[in-house]
């Protein structure tokens, strides 16, 4: 079920697709690459026009701008993140918390058909049953003894992990002053504590693999943001991101051949946001796992670390903090982000509690 589906009077117009990334993502193929800038000068000297004419001078300009941004764009990535390491998919063993629904499954489904062997950790059953290549295991990471548990069993049974995707994450979408304090914990334990257990059972065997491994934290853009009716989990997801850039600063001095990507996507059309509208579809698409999938498999393809964040105004949310008070709240009214929790409905935490229970 499509969960981000537009009302039904939007469904069949025409601009409902359009967005501000979707231009700029035209844009990047065509008006702002280096290959396609170039083509235009080129062009104009196989019309016999004179180096020298305003036309030719500004198209060159123009595409010596853009060559040496991309040049400055590698460097820039060498220097934050380091060398890529080596990655051979029929040797990792990737590990994935909440894989089985969502940017999870995707990811799971990629890597398990290409050859990897793949551990989905979830107290959800995963939705098609099974999936080539994953394995499944019952474990609730906000349970660190469970999470030590089935750490020893994937180790027995898959070999040591060399990449761990933190993906679980669940929302209660309520005002502080309606939350019960159980669920607040719940909700802490399981979007922050659980990654400090999984880091702790699965990171000693990712630092030991002669070729290095791979971190992947899932965090959110409302780390930076925040948002009515989400104080737990925005409170979390900023404390995700600080432990993902305080582990990637001990792991650049300690164990250098281990990358790290963070993950800070705006809303995902999965059911861990069922009922949210964005405010704006064209400044803030709803975001398909699809093409956050392709990001992350991409950067883990290539053993570079990176920050994966869209749509744009994810990759935009560090400077809001920069701006004055009162531009802060004229850009919340704005954008809306304090009134999308309003027809929320999200999926239900029963079974969740049900399978914990039980084991």
């Amino acid at each position: 079920m499509d969960y981000s589906s537009p009302p039904p009077g939007d469904r069949d117009s025409w601009f409902a697709p359009m967005s501000l990334d979707l231009i700029l993502k035209v844009l990047n193929v065509s008006f702002f690459h280096p290959f396609v800038a170039w083509i235009i000068p080129l062009s104009f000297r196989a019309q016999t026009m004179h180096w020298d004419a305003p036309p030719m001078l500004l198209s060159i300009a123009w595409a010596a701008f853009l060559t040496l941004t991309w040049v400055a764009g590698i460097i820039n990535q060498r220097i934050a993140y380091g060398p890529p390491r080596h990655v051979d998919l029929s040797e990792e063993v990737i590990v994935i918390t909440g894989g089985s629904s969502g940017l999870g499954l995707l990811i799971a489904e990629v890597y398990g058909m290409r050859g990897a062997s793949v551990a989905v950790l979830d107290v959800r059953d995963m939705e098609n049953g099974e999936a080539r290549g994953v394995t499944f295991y019952k474990c609730d990471v906000s349970d660190k003894d469970q999470v030590a548990r089935v750490a020893a069993q994937i180790e027995r049974d898959l070999g040591p992990p060399t990449i761990l995707i933190n993906n679980a994450a669940i929302v209660n979408g309520k005002p502080l002053l309606d939350l019960d304090l159980p669920s607040i914990e719940r909700s802490i334990s399981t979007n922050l504590l659980g990654a400090f257990y999984t880091l702790k059972a699965f990171l000693p065997s990712i630092t030991r693999a002669e070729e290095g491994g791979t971190i992947v934290t899932v965090s959110s853009v409302l780390a930076h943001l925040g948002a009515a009716h989400l104080t737990d989990y925005c409170a979390a997801k900023a404390g995700l991101t600080a432990l993902h850039r305080s582990l990637e600063a001990e792991l650049r001095a300690s164990h250098p051949h281990v990358r790290a990507v963070l993950v800070e996507p705006g809303q995902l059309s999965t059911p861990l946001f069922h009922g949210v509208r964005s405010p704006n579809a064209f400044l803030a698409p709803v975001v398909e796992p699809v093409d956050v999938c392709r990001a992350v498999v991409a950067a883990i393809d290539a053993g570079r670390g990176a920050r994966v964040a869209t749509p744009l105004y994810a990759r935009c949310a560090p400077w809001y903090n920069v701006l004055p008070a009162a531009l802060q709240v004229v850009a919340r009214r704005l954008s809306g982000v304090d009134y999308a929790m309003r027809s929320f409905r999200g999926r239900s935490l029963a079974g969740e509690k049900e399978e914990k229970r039980a084991d």
